[in-house]
């Protein structure tokens, strides 16, 4: 029993000095990237010095995260969720910035209820959501937008796996909005040593960029489950930024954003983790699970499913080309096997590679 004593002392003590020496090297890190941002950044010494009241709608994990992230730098954070204990009036009292980390089908409703109450025309509205409705076919920052044209808008997308952004690792994301003061606040709000934050002016790119990516994500895990390798993983991947700038560009993004952080970047972090739950489903229906037996499995939301369908239906109506995503819904209704459509893809006309957005 001494021995098991003084075993537990030494243990905590050496815990204590693990997060001693943490929070050193944390104090160090901090210091490092002030000094920089004095050297490169004369006019900035780096995150503002002004505490921002921070509200997050969803508490699931990537609501979660985003919270922690600001928080990390000292801003109050309030999280409202649907089941939590927290008025939505009080949520958003004297909020500076309103993150939406909702659902897709959710956020209607949401704003439905916000609607009641007063929010202060300085609130910052950012949207970290990823989906198209399909009724209407908006997008998150679009609804929001309709809803609150007087506020201002930001749309926060990246390559931000919520698994890894809790595990501390390193990231970086985009900030995107018409309004240059606002991008830059909420970038203020989220920037640290762990989370590298840009901004940019073009929101529907880096929307369309975090939304469009999910459908080619099950695209990618149906190519990972059939065991077809890196070479054709490779090839799907490419044709599919294609896909996706085709899609984007026609609907007003800037064809460089997708090349960025909220396009490629996104695009290659959701079809090369597991962690992804779009990658999930598509690796589920390659080793012969139906789509509700996976959906159970994952007990959390995969927005590629929605968004196939929506994006299907937006490809119609705008005659956009999209073969990739087109054999992906396919999959998902169960008009075709995932090795069928591989034989579709592999079987299309010839042509030559280009990069003529209106060419099939």
């Amino acid at each position: 029993m001494a021995n098991s004593a003084t075993h537990s002392k030494a243990t905590g003590s050496n815990q204590e000095q693990r997060l001693e020496q943490a929070a050193a090297k944390a104090a160090a890190a901090r210091a490092i990237a002030a000094e920089d941002a004095v050297q490169f950044n004369p006019g900035k010494t780096g995150p503002t010095e002004t505490l921002m009241n921070v509200t997050v709608l969803g508490a699931g994990v990537w609501g979660t995260a985003l919270a922690n992230l600001v928080k990390v730098n000292g801003h109050p954070v309030k999280i409202w969720s649907r089941r939590g204990e927290l008025s939505l009036e009080d949520a958003i009292a004297d909020a500076d910035i309103l993150i939406s980390a909702i659902s897709m089908k959710g956020i209607s409703e949401t704003i439905t209820k916000l609607k009641a109450f007063k929010l202060p025309a300085k609130t910052i509205i950012t949207s970290a959501s990823k989906g198209l409705d399909f009724e209407t076919l908006n997008t998150p920052s679009q609804i929001w937008s309709a809803a609150y044209p007087d506020n201002p808008l930001v749309v926060i997308s990246g390559p931000n796996l919520s698994v890894e952004i809790e595990q501390g690792l390193p990231a970086a994301c985009v900030c995107a909005s018409l309004n240059a003061d606002a991008a830059e606040q909420v970038q203020e709000a989220f920037a640290s040593e762990r989370f590298r934050v840009y901004t940019n002016d073009d929101p529907v790119g880096t929307e369309l960029g975090g939304t469009l990516k999910n459908v080619i994500a099950i695209a990618v895990g149906i190519c990972d489950g059939l065991q077809l390798g890196t070479n054709a993983k490779s090839g799907l991947m490419t044709r599919a930024l294609i896909e996706i700038i085709r899609v984007g560009t026609h609907l007003g993004g800037q064809t460089e954003t997708f090349f960025g952080l909220a396009g490629l970047g996104d695009l290659m972090a959701t079809c090369s983790s597991s962690l992804s739950r779009n990658y999930r489903v598509g690796y589920g229906l390659a080793h012969g699970k139906s789509l509700e037996q996976i959906t159970e499995e994952l007990q959390s939301t995969a927005e590629g499913v929605n968004t196939a369908r929506a994006l299907r239906k937006l490809a119609k109506r705008e005659q956009i080309t999209t073969p990739i995503s087109r054999l992906v819904y396919c999959v998902l209704e169960g008009n075709i096997t995932p090795k069928q459509a591989v034989q579709a893809l592999m079987s299309r006309d010839l042509k030559a590679e280009g990069l003529d957005l209106d060419l099939d």
